[in-house]
């Protein structure tokens, strides 16, 4: 059985809560936050059992809105983490919280990837989504990180009411310029208990979201990125190993509020409730995952991947062949999925339906 090596953190602290969050957050309180760091820590410490770890991801929330002395209560428990020779250390930053003290702090403390939520440069859209962005300022911002970081990821957004796609194509002209050598994109979703949830925002017509996804991929293919999964595009080397964890369905930890492993066959989520946490009582439920169930999520989560699902690796994984176990020849016939070269996926003129593709796989075996 393959160890665990990967390792994900959750910090759930922002200054500002964006209109279409629904990761589990809450205003900045600095008293909030020491205790939240110190029951962090009992929880690593209880939890984690000393595996050499490939991957770190500290997420939120932000990350970033620590104070000095809180991030080095952080990374005195990260430093307390087992970690290969060669390995990646993600941390989330909000572009207004990046300066030479906070990037000095990061690299001193093992961190060598930075993701950065821009989302939008279009100033018609910020009040929308309750964010503030100025282009100079990123622009200098992300020219700061490069001098200290070579793997960096921004995040774009798109399909909001009222987009059209020169307002996309703004964005894309603006990341182009940043060049970075890794771009996540996330069409606006109206999750509920979210602000534009509650607003009764209306969704954009599926169409031109579709049109939007599209143009996306075309842009950012032709600058060189490689699109390997169905979200995320990377130059030559740099695609994101920690999620990469997620889509191939090996095993990880999650610490902190809200945060989801996946250790001895049991997928655990934690609370998202602060005082429970706080009192050590972290996780909130546990499903024990069977074969059957293992096999349906390597298939979800594998077809998110470009390249897809090798079969050769599902077989050595599970000693059955995908065709065995799942009806994948009526959905190639369909043209809902391919086989190429050894590879099961899903054809690139799908992908936007992806989502209606994979609900196939739950509870699809066919023993």
């Amino acid at each position: 059985m393959k160890e665990i090596e990967s390792l994900y953190l959750h910090i759930p602290f922002c200054k500002e809560i964006c209109s279409y969050c629904d990761f589990c957050k809450m205003f900045y309180n600095e008293k909030f936050v020491d205790d939240y760091l110190t029951e962090l820590e009992n929880e690593v410490n209880k939890r984690y059992n000393k595996e050499y770890l490939k991957t770190i991801y500290i997420g939120g929330g932000t990350p970033s809105s620590l104070s000095k002395k809180q991030l080095d209560k952080l990374f005195s428990i990260t430093n307390q983490l087992n970690i290969k020779q060669q390995y990646e250390f993600t941390f989330e930053c909000n572009i207004c919280d990046i300066n030479k003290e906070l990037l000095e702090i990061l690299k001193n403390n093992k961190v060598n990837r930075i993701s950065i939520g821009i989302e939008t440069i279009n100033e018609k859209f910020y009040k929308f989504l309750n964010r503030y962005n100025n282009k100079e300022e990123i622009k200098n911002k992300i020219k700061l990180v490069k001098e200290y970081f070579t793997n960096i990821n921004i995040d774009l957004m798109y399909a909001f009411p009222n987009e059209t796609i020169e307002d996309l194509d703004n964005d894309l002209n603006f990341f182009k310029e940043l060049n970075v050598p890794h771009i996540s994109i996330y069409s606006l979703i109206l999750e509920e208990h979210t602000k534009l949830y509650i607003d009764k925002t209306k969704p954009i017509d599926e169409e031109l979201e579709s049109n939007m996804y599209y143009h996306i991929i075309k842009y950012l293919e032709e600058l060189g990125y490689i699109h390997y999964e169905i979200s995320n595009f990377s130059k030559e080397g740099y695609s994101s190993k920690h999620n990469l964890t997620y889509w191939n369905n090996d095993k990880y930890y999650g610490f902190g509020l809200s945060s989801g492993g996946y250790i001895n066959n049991i997928r655990y989520t934690n609370t998202s409730s602060f005082n429970n946490y706080l009192k050590g009582n972290y996780i909130k439920e546990k499903d024990i995952i069977t074969k059957e169930i293992d096999m349906e999520n390597e298939m979800i989560l594998g077809l998110r991947k470009i390249k897809g699902i090798k079969k050769d690796d599902f077989f050595s994984k599970y000693n059955f062949k995908i065709e065995e176990i799942f009806d994948i020849i009526n959905m190639i016939d369909k043209n809902l999925l391919e086989d190429k070269e050894g590879y099961i996926k899903i054809p690139k003129d799908k992908l936007y339906l992806s989502n209606s593709i994979l609900i196939n796989f739950i509870g699809g075996s066919n023993e």
